[in-house]
């Protein structure tokens, strides 16, 4: 690796420090949307998509951009590919009108709500339990992998022709993301590969037709 595990918690510390108070208001917006999941429509859908969208390219421009890249020249593709998610989120506002995310009482649904769950409480209580403090704390909405985390669970429950190709990059980044709970000792992390995981199986499930992974293709509301 390019960077030591004390210099990846000096860019969480800057960046947090930097960005504040975008953490509240990050919350908030994550807390709207699982508010609106409960409330399924057309314009539910849009301001949810637009959130994630938002906080794809605050991830992309402003930590990995601004930030990431004093360590890792790697942080210019990976911001990149940030940047383009959020476009993609933001794009199907408009290329696919009838996309809608509405929870069903399904296994996606519920590996959903899990990870929507650990994304916003559990992640920073387990940093938090080995020993992070704030603002060297990965946290949500302005940090890849929370933020990731939360984005596979919303999107496991959205119609699942468009959903799948949504979810590639966060996969991706599952992978690449993931790997610091490995060699950095962000322990938190394990989350983000287990998302990924669950994401894939879902895919699978869905492309053999298995019964329990079946998914919604499409239901205007």
């Amino acid at each position: 690796m390019p960077f030591t595990e004390e210099e990846l918690f000096a860019i969480f510390a800057a960046w947090n420090t930097a960005a504040w108070p975008s953490q509240i208001l990050a919350y908030g917006f994550g807390l709207l949307a699982v508010g609106l999941l409960f409330r399924p429509s057309q314009k539910a859908t849009r301001v949810i998509l637009s959130i994630l969208a938002l906080m794809w390219s605050v991830n992309g421009t402003g930590f990995h951009w601004l930030f990431y890249t004093k360590v890792t020249p790697a942080a210019w593709v990976f911001g990149l590919a940030f940047v383009l998610q959020g476009l993609f989120l933001a794009a199907t506002l408009f290329i696919m009108p009838d996309f809608r995310i509405s929870p069903e009482r399904d296994l996606p649904t519920k590996i959903g709500f899990a990870l929507l769950l650990y994304a916003m409480v559990l992640y920073p209580l387990v940093g938090i339990s080995f020993g992070q403090a704030y603002p060297a704390l990965p946290t949500f909405g302005i940090i890849p992998c929370p933020t990731t985390i939360f984005t596979i669970g919303i999107l496991l429950m959205g119609n699942w022709t468009t959903a799948r190709w949504l979810l590639v990059i966060p996969c991706l980044w599952g992978v690449i993301g993931g790997s610091a709970a490995v060699f950095f000792g962000v322990p938190q992390d394990y989350g983000l590969i287990v998302a990924m995981l669950l994401a894939v199986g879902i895919f699978v499930g869905n492309a053999l037709n298995f019964n329990i992974l079946k998914h919604k293709i499409h239901r205007p509301v």
